[in-house]
């Protein structure tokens, strides 16, 4: 059975980097704006943020549900999580994050995961008065996922998760689903060798419907006589943002005792490509220094091409560096603990994006 495992891990791998080769010509900026539910791209998790979201191959938690689901099968009972992002500080747009994770069996998990975005109120206007002064709406944003995750072996973890995803206004509104699907594989003498590929958002084209594509037009027929027609306006369909993650980790264990290593003081440097299907490639790396998986800080930063090259070729608000640190508290006779997460991603223009987040292990 494990050398089976093994060798349908060695295929996964072996194919994703072939995908990944293929799709480095396809993730372009040519095809930007062709794909939509552009929320799917979003990390609203504080602790994966602050190190860019490089850590796919060490992620665990209910925040894998973003970096690598693999990563849920390592609950060890239950987790509860609340995460909320102020995103690109001056907007008014903020993210709402809750969910928990439970495991289930001997080697297996599930995850709940859902995120909400409120972008706030915007002035209503029409044709007929482009000014406004009709009200106001609020774009509404939901992703629901639902995930399963199981250690095949010690060193081998697999997961799945299929997301509902909702967008729209009060009158118009799109509907669809993605699945996502990672795996993780630990190694090395003391475990400290961490690999991972992900791939994410996955799913059938998604389309806009409602009362508000329709419109009303003055029509004037062949006897002199006006009426009202309304005319039905249908949507074109687009496609969801799918991607493919390849990460990597080293842990370095500045002590060691009897066992070879002593978590009292580690450092992690992370990794990770994205290869995108429909913006540019990311590049991604981070460093994390733990004390005793009590304390963490860490730092990353996130590349793609001419990000460095003025704002003229950079074609996103982020700049790159993010930052972020953790004070988990163990309580209880069962050790659990309660931890606080905070990262702050740069960004030009805006204030950056502030995520703040409690998690509580039981």
């Amino acid at each position: 059975m494990k050398s089976f495992i093994n060798i349908s891990l060695s295929v996964v791998l072996t194919s994703s980097l072939i995908a990944t080769s293929f799709q480095a010509n396809a993730g372009n900026p040519e095809r930007a704006g062709q794909a939509g539910a552009s929320q799917l791209l979003i990390n609203p998790y504080a602790r994966s943020a602050g190190w860019a979201g490089a850590n796919g191959a060490r992620s665990k938690g209910l925040e894998s549900q973003y970096t690598n689901v693999a990563g849920i099968a390592y609950t060890k009972k239950t987790e509860l999580m609340f995460m909320r992002s102020a995103w690109l500080v001056g907007t008014g747009i903020n993210i709402n994050t809750f969910g928990l994770t439970q495991k289930v069996g001997e080697t297996g998990a599930i995850g709940l995961g859902i995120m909400s975005i409120n972008a706030g109120k915007i002035e209503r206007t029409t044709e007929d008065q482009p000014e406004g002064g009709l009200g106001t709406f609020s774009p509404r944003f939901t992703n629901i996922a639902l995930s399963y995750a199981k250690g095949f072996s010690d060193n081998i973890y697999g997961g799945i998760t299929v997301r509902v995803i909702s967008e729209g206004i009060d009158n118009v509104k799109a509907q669809g689903v993605s699945v996502d699907a990672g795996i993780q594989y630990h190694t090395g003498k003391y475990d400290n060798i961490h690999l991972g590929v992900a791939l994410k958002n996955v799913g059938p084209k998604m389309q806009y419907k409602g009362d508000g594509l329709s419109s009303q037009k003055t029509v004037t027929n062949a006897y002199g006589l006006d009426y009202q027609l309304t005319g039905a306006n249908k949507s074109a369909a687009f496609e969801l943002p799918a991607l493919l993650n390849i990460s990597g980790a080293y842990d370095i264990y500045l002590l060691k005792d009897t066992t070879g290593r002593m978590k009292t003081h580690r450092v992690t440097i992370a990794a990770n490509y994205t290869s995108n299907s429909f913006t540019k490639d990311n590049y991604l790396v981070g460093l994390e220094y733990g004390w005793k998986d009590m304390v963490m800080v860490r730092a990353g930063m996130a590349t793609e091409k001419g990000i460095f090259q003025g704002d003229a070729n950079r074609t996103t608000a982020f700049t790159g560096p993010s930052c972020g640190a953790t004070v988990e508290i163990p309580f209880g006779e069962k050790k659990s603990t309660v931890g606080v997460d905070y990262s702050y991603r740069f960004t030009n223009p805006f204030g950056g994006v502030h995520s703040f987040g409690v998690r509580i292990n039981l």
